[in-house]
């Protein structure tokens, strides 16, 4: 594949590392996608190694398409050209399993938080994977909704019609009784609020990548800020709630309020503020900039973070292939988009007026 972003050329080979709700999701969405072709899939779980992503998809189309338990099997048996990772929020985790993936000239697309900005809390396993990944001729990029969009990529896009900025605000209320099990629980649904405070406390609680969202938009925009302050208090229900996965009784935690700050020296400020829980009201995700011109951006009902995670997963593939080697942040893409077909030349697609 001699254009790397692989758009007109064959189609690009991509495997799917970790197979829990949100990866089996990627591949039907891959398998939709006539420019991509789902070679595989890696996951621990000894019951669906057994098993072809087809069989755990329900697409039988994808019944040759093995599930191994490490990449080295998959790069023997499918020689993939793209991973998509889904299995985890550390990137120092993260880095040991895709390192030899890039070793392989393979490149990984992650939703991984910490991914995001991987130097904010693992700057050597960060510059040892940009190392590789230059060595290698391979990309690793961290993508999603939040982080990957609405509280950091968003926000530095429409500074790009400002001359100058003073203050970044984000806001994103989200109703978490909309959401998969394993958010509900990760917003502490049901815990004794002192319990979710202290597991907060101890980092085992609470919205993954929040400052590394923070961290993104300071790098973009330039600004040199000091120590990243985070808080993160529970959202205490005074009524009963029923979701489809959790009974919460009054007095009980049913969510979270999370806030990340930073400052620069003269003053500048970049502000996030997340509340999700369950049965929250009105949500919506909000972007506000003290700026010439300011710029007041609302996104009533917010982005749906599951649904819309996989699809940007999927559509930072292009763009990921066209950039240089080694770690990559989205704000050094090219701009992705929904592309249901990969069109050659403008000329091809655009007819003469």
């Amino acid at each position: 594949m001699n254009d790397r972003s692989g758009m007109n050329h064959r189609r690009i080979r991509v495997a799917q590392f970790g197979l829990g709700p949100i990866g089996l999701e990627a591949v039907r969405l891959a398998a939709s996608r006539g420019w991509l072709e789902v070679v595989g899939g890696v996951d621990i779980d000894t019951k669906k190694v057994v098993q072809s992503l087809g069989a755990l998809t329900g697409d039988a189309a994808l019944n040759d398409a093995p599930v191994v338990a490490d990449f080295e099997q998959l790069w023997q048996q499918a020689k993939p050209d793209v991973v998509l990772h889904t299995a985890g929020s550390s990137a120092a985790q993260t880095a040991e399993q895709i390192e030899p993936m890039l070793a392989r000239g393979v490149s990984v697309a992650s939703t991984c938080e910490q991914m995001l900005y991987p130097w904010l809390r693992a700057p050597e396993a960060a510059d040892r994977l940009d190392a590789v990944g230059r060595e290698h001729d391979a990309r690793v990029v961290g993508t999603g909704v939040n982080p990957g969009f609405v509280l950091d990529l968003l926000p530095v896009c429409v500074s790009g019609v400002c001359r100058s900025v003073q203050r970044v605000y984000g806001e994103r209320v989200v109703n978490a009784s909309t959401r998969r099990e394993p958010l509900q629980r990760k917003v502490g649904s049901g815990m004794e609020p002192a319990a979710f405070r202290q597991r907060f406390a101890e980092g085992k609680a609470g919205h993954a990548g929040f400052q590394e969202s923070l961290a993104l938009i300071a790098h973009a925009l330039g600004w040199p800020i000091g120590a990243i302050e985070e808080t993160c208090d529970a959202v205490v229900t005074a009524r009963s709630i029923r979701t489809q996965y959790f009974a919460v009784e009054p007095g009980l935690t049913c969510g979270l309020h999370q806030i990340v700050r930073a400052a620069t020296a003269d003053g500048r400020t970049i502000e996030l503020d997340l509340k999700m829980y369950l049965d929250a009201p009105n949500p919506h995700d909000a972007i506000h900039l003290d700026a010439d011109p300011p710029v007041d951006l609302i996104l009533p009902g917010g982005v749906a973070g599951d649904t819309a995670t996989v699809a940007a997963l999927i559509n930072a593939i292009p763009p990921l292939l066209a950039a240089r080697p080694g770690v990559r942040l989205m704000t050094e893409l090219g701009v992705s988009c929904c592309a249901e077909a990969l069109a050659g030349t403008p000329a091809a697609t655009v007819a003469a007026t």
